[in-house]
Parts: C-alpha cells; structure tokens; sequence
C-alpha cells in the first residue's frame, strides 16, 4: 500500500509542471529570433532589414500577462540627405546594433493567442558621416540612447513553439527615430 501511495505522489509531483503549463501557456522564460522591416529616420529615411535575437520570462496570472525582455538586433540600414557636392554634402547616418530592455503586458484571446504592449529602454549605435563628393569624412561615432514602444501578437504553435508579429517605435536622442515591423519564431522553456 504504502509503494501506491508513493507512485501516485510522484506520480502527481512530475505531472504538475505539465498541467501549470497547459493552464498558464505564456508563463516561462522564452527564446526568439527575428526579422523583418526596419526605417531608421533622421533628416531623410531608409528602408531596410532588420534582425535580432531576445530572451525573456513571462508570467500568466488568468487572462494578464506580465514580463520582462532584453534583445540584441542589427540592420545595414543606412540614411543620407544632400547632393554630395561641396556647396551641398551628402550627410548620412548608418545604424548600429541596437540593445533592448524592457518589460509588456498583455492579455489572452482564446488558449493559444496573446496580444501585448511593450515599453522600455533602447540604445543604438549611429555613425554620422559627411562626403562632399571627394572625400568621404566620419562626423561622429555614438550610442544613442532611446525609449522603444510596441504593440504585437504572440500565437502558441503547440508545445514550446511560437510565432509573433510585432510593430514598434524608437525614439533616440539627436532626433534619431525607427519603425520595426518584425516577425519572430521563438521557444519557452
């Protein structure tokens, strides 16, 4: 009797994790990559690609979802305005990698789909530089600090797996902004 009532507590204990994370889907520390459209604007504006990796840990209390996340992301993504003539040079601004830290809230639509906003604090490098057509100059090199704001929605595929579309604006110092649509496929743990 008293090996049934062991097997049956274990039996318990090792199911729990798997029920807590049918019940709470958006609960648990996440991986993701992503990719997609990425404008950086400053006095002209490009269009580009852009591409990142995050990481963060999410809690599911009923429908509300709370967390945290940093991210890593980087484009070729390069700005330019002017003729490149020495009465007008050509001013550009190449970005940078791009570090993220910041938390979204959100709430559940249906068990598998969950809808989000996110706000929090960016930090891109930026290399301005001046070409008046004979010669190419580096005005400044700089990290550019910034506030970053979102919304999106995260779609459970089954298991671990997700997918998530997402849009967001950056606004850096030096009149610095970028619109990131992006898409990302991801993991939790």
């Amino acid at each position: 009797m008293r090996t049934l009532v062991l097997a049956t507590l274990l039996a318990t204990v090792a199911a729990t994790p798997a029920i807590a994370q049918d019940a709470a889907p958006f609960t648990g520390p996440r991986v993701e990559a992503l990719v997609g459209w990425d404008r950086v604007q400053a006095d002209g504006h490009d269009d580009d690609i852009g591409y990142g990796i995050a990481a963060g840990y999410d809690a599911q209390i009923g429908r509300a979802v709370i967390g945290g996340e940093v991210e890593y992301s980087d484009s070729s993504n390069k700005t330019c305005a002017g003729a490149e003539t020495v009465a007008d040079p050509r001013l550009c601004l190449k970005a940078g990698r791009d570090l993220y830290v910041g938390g979204r809230v959100g709430t559940t639509v249906g068990a598998n789909t969950l809808l989000y906003a996110k706000a929090g604090y960016t930090n891109a490098d930026a290399k301005f530089t001046s070409d008046d057509g004979t010669d190419e100059v580096t005005l400044a090199k700089q990290h550019l600090d910034g506030v970053r704001v979102g919304a999106g929605v995260e779609q459970k595929l089954g298991g671990k797996a997700y997918v998530k579309g997402e849009y967001r604006y950056s606004n850096y110092e030096q009149g610095v902004e970028r619109h990131q649509v992006l898409g990302g496929v991801g993991i939790r743990f």
